[in-house]
């Protein structure tokens, strides 16, 4: 039977990617779900024939019922946060690729996973809110988690041997730089909304490439990696490699060290986590390495860019703080984006939440919500 894929977040930019995946690969799509462009949604409905669809926002879900009436084999229309749980949880999907963005993915993966659906997960929020709690899960129910993030997806794939993964000493973690790599605070002063959304390699949605300026991306993902591979934080190094060539590496114990190399192009870390474990012919074009003159490594300046340095102190205080971060992150972001504030602040307000608290313990579902919301009213208290 042809594999049935749920694409949550499908009308974004790893959405519309993973869908040029199914199309190549021929697979079925039982669920599509959206924030609220419901132009392109039922687009997509029209093409892909999905079972059911949700739709986040509660005015865009009325205005795709109106465009669903009439619609022979319409798909079941379900809205909210509920709904996106409900589509996740839908047990004809082999597999839930969660391209949500921000915190708003995280029940939806806890979804996905309790009713025994394999994850391919690009939604790296699930892990840094609720890193413990997805783990949990992921082991009780006996389901895999796919990393969709090209450099979690490197890891992963350097890591498909099992001595490789049993002689992992540490993951060295590449970051483009974004658009602002080599410049100082001071550079940084007058930075606007276009200059940041400028990102020299790839192509995202606003709030990613804004996370790229600040290297809030990367301390994201560095956090996420410790969920994923059971590492320590001080077992994964930053490494920026301007070119976007290098996705990531793993460092063995024999001081051996595995690489996965491509083009940047988002379609390859997807179509691995919907054909994992096969590796089949796709749509992204091959590495030219005629072309490819020189590969570049530079360290990350924690001192200037203050997100990354936060979320590696989020991530060894434990507990909450790493939602906290992120929280603090996706309400500077917006009034960064609404300017509000300058490009420097957002930094010092994902610090400032850092260490405003100690955040340890054991917690909840609610207690993650109760903390996010917390970090965004810090963020509003300290403009």
């Amino acid at each position: 039977m042809t594999k049935q894929v749920t694409v949550l977040g499908s009308t974004g930019s790893i959405g519309t990617q993973s869908l040029e995946v199914i199309r190549a690969q021929g697979y079925g799509v039982s669920g599509l779900a959206a924030h609220k462009n419901t132009a392109l949604l039922a687009r997509q409905i029209e093409e892909f024939h999905p079972r059911r669809v949700a739709v986040a926002d509660e005015a865009a879900a009325d205005e795709l019922a109106r465009q669903l009436q009439g619609l022979r084999d319409a798909p079941v229309l379900l809205r909210g946060v509920r709904g996106l749980a409900e589509l996740a949880a839908a047990p004809d999907a082999d597999i839930v690729l969660n391209a949500v963005v921000g915190i708003a993915g995280l029940p939806a993966t806890l979804a996905a996973i309790e009713s025994g659906r394999d994850v391919a997960l690009a939604n790296k929020e699930s892990l840094v809110t609720g890193g413990r709690l997805v783990m949990e899960v992921v082991r009780r129910h006996g389901v895999k988690l796919l990393p969709v993030d090209s450099e979690h997806s490197a890891i992963f794939q350097c890591l498909q041997d099992v001595y490789a993964e049993k002689s992992l000493q540490k993951i060295l973690l590449t970051a483009s730089g974004g658009p602002f790599f080599g410049k100082t605070r001071e550079e940084l002063a007058a930075i606007t909304k276009e200059d940041a959304l400028r990102h020299p390699n790839w192509s995202m949605g606003r709030k990613i490439t804004i996370d790229s300026a600040t290297l809030m991306n990367k301390g994201l993902e560095l956090i996420e990696a410790v969920w994923l591979f059971g590492l320590s934080p001080e077992q994964i190094q930053i490494v920026v490699q301007r070119q976007s060539v290098i996705h990531s590496m793993v460092q063995l114990t024999d001081h051996s060290i595995l690489a996965q190399l491509g083009v940047p192009d988002m379609r390859i870390p997807i179509q691995y986590a919907l054909t994992w474990p096969r590796r089949v012919h796709g749509p992204a074009p091959e590495l030219d390495f005629t072309a490819l003159r020189t590969l570049t490594f530079d360290v990350a300046d924690e001192e200037t860019f203050r997100c990354l340095a936060a979320c590696k102190k989020a991530i060894r205080k434990g507990g909450l703080a790493p939602c906290a971060a992120n929280g603090a992150n996706e309400e500077a972001v917006r009034l960064f984006l609404e300017d509000r504030i300058p490009f420097l602040k957002i930094g010092e307000l994902v610090e400032g939440v850092v260490e405003s608290d100690s955040f340890g313990g054991e917690y909840t579902l609610d207690d993650v919500y109760e903390c996010d919301a917390a970090a965004r009213a810090y963020v509003l208290e300290h403009l």
